[in-house]
């Protein structure tokens, strides 16, 4: 049981504005989400928690679905807003609610900063401040209501400790002159913004099936007729698509091509629900695909000889230099760099503050060097 006071639930409008209130007053705060990603057909943000020096609360925003309130608390430059791993909740608060971000601390990528061996939250707690988080409700439908009281315990357990975290990583990062590197990644997932919505369904989707391409023609035309049945379908019950049949699945009715709700059962990975409740539909998607045009494959890109070669290079140099200083190749430049700097090669160390994701420290700390390794 938790000796911790309980947190506070927002799930009204007065609620929230007490909540921004008392916002307005921090300096730094601990925030998360919880997400149902893994029970819906498209995912939403179900709560955010928010940890200030003295409370915990947790907004319910199925409950409040008008969070235009906060806008001005994740926009303030003079707020940190402190997350473990920010990206996926600032792609999905800027998804669902427009929010934009600035002064962001993220805990997670601090730690691999300093090239820490663990970085999960729970792994990071555990040794930091010897607290061990379950993992009851990791998996959990965070869009069920009513909450349960041990799953508002479990969610604000993201956030309790997140500002005394933030504070020993920055005294980390500074002794060990990282934190003006820490400071553009977190600049950086800052300015991260969701991908405006494209087509739904996407009818280029099902290449992204592994073994897609390797399929003769005319199994490629049932492969997306199955796949798209499957899409229809997870989107009526509101489930995620691989609830509804697995891609393996998928490849197998491409390859056998069933003719009848016999072939359906003997397919490798059907289950008998699945047969009694797609078999019809399954059987009519193959039918549509063996009398379907074969659909152009996308095509993809080959960059020229030089860029590969500039890009192999790059690699193997942020390679050895990470290996040196003990953390993951990312940590010394993102992929997004490398790309940039083999296709625009610079030639000057001013050329440099054009690249994506270059910032004044990196140039200062291996601006000679990535001249020197693009130029050969």
């Amino acid at each position: 049981m938790s000796l911790l006071p309980p947190p506070t639930l927002i799930d009204d409008a007065s609620g929230l504005r007490r909540l921004v209130a008392d916002l307005a007053s921090c300096a730094a705060v601990g925030v998360d989400t919880e997400s149902n990603s893994l029970h819906a057909y498209r995912e939403r943000v179900c709560l955010i928690q928010f940890s200030t020096p003295s409370a915990d609360y947790i907004v319910d925003p199925i409950a409040v679905p008008d969070l235009t309130w906060l806008t001005p608390f994740f926009a303030s430059p003079d707020q940190e807003k402190i997350f473990h791993a920010s990206e996926g909740d600032l792609l999905g608060l800027g998804r669902d609610f427009s929010f934009v971000f600035a002064n962001i601390f993220d805990t997670m990528s601090a730690a691999r900063t300093l090239g820490w061996p663990q970085v999960g939250l729970a792994a990071v707690l555990n040794r930091q401040f010897d607290v061990t988080l379950s993992k009851t409700h990791q998996r959990a439908d965070w869009g069920r209501r009513p909450l349960k009281t041990d799953m508002l315990d479990y969610a604000r357990l993201d956030t309790r400790y997140l500002l005394p975290l933030r504070e020993r990583l920055h005294a980390a990062l500074v002794e060990g002159g990282h934190w003006a590197e820490a400071q553009e990644d977190f600049e950086r997932v800052a300015h991260v913004r969701p991908k405006p919505p494209g087509p739904s369904p996407d009818p280029m989707a099902f290449w992204r099936v592994k073994g897609a391409r390797a399929l003769p023609p005319g199994q490629t035309a049932i492969l997306q007729a199955v796949f798209d049945y499957r899409e229809g379908q997870a989107e009526r019950i509101n489930q995620p698509p691989f609830k509804v049949m697995g891609e393996p699945v998928l490849m197998e009715l491409a390859l056998r091509a069933p003719a009848s709700l016999d072939d359906l059962s003997a397919t490798p990975g059907m289950t008998p629900g699945q047969v009694h409740r797609h078999g019809r539909g399954l059987l009519s998607a193959i039918q549509r695909g063996l009398h379907a045009p074969v659909p152009p494959a996308p095509i993809i890109e080959v960059p020229p000889d030089d860029v590969l070669a500039r890009y192999d290079r790059l690699q193997q140099w942020r390679k050895t230099r990470a290996n040196a200083r003990g953390v993951e190749s990312d940590v010394i430049l993102p992929r997004t760099t490398l790309r940039d700097l083999s296709q625009r090669p610079p030639r000057t160390l001013d050329d440099l503050a054009g690249i994506a994701d270059f910032g004044p420290r990196r140039r200062e700390l291996y601006g000679e060097e990535i001249l020197v390794v693009v130029s050969r």
